[in-house]
């Protein structure tokens, strides 16, 4: 594992990024939503749009894991 290149984040930091990737995956359930219907649930438009969501929920989880080592015991859900 390699060590971080810069302090972490703070947890004002962590809660305004928890904020805007929630934000975000909102806003890509969204469009994916409108993706699948126009083009359908079995289009590589459809599935890539699924798989942006899936990916910024993979980012906030590994995002959780992280903060709870930045600041262990008050961050629980912060990125939930």
């Amino acid at each position: 594992m390699m060590p971080p290149l810069s302090d972490p984040l703070t947890l004002d930091e962590h809660r305004e990024l928890a904020r805007e990737l929630e934000a975000t995956c909102a806003r890509l359930r969204a469009l994916s939503s409108v993706v699948t219907d126009v083009y359908g649930p079995e289009s590589r438009a459809a599935f890539s749009a699924r798989r942006s969501v899936e990916w910024i929920e993979h980012l906030r989880r590994e995002m959780q894991v992280q903060a709870e080592r930045d600041h262990p015991g008050i961050v629980a859900g912060l990125y939930s």
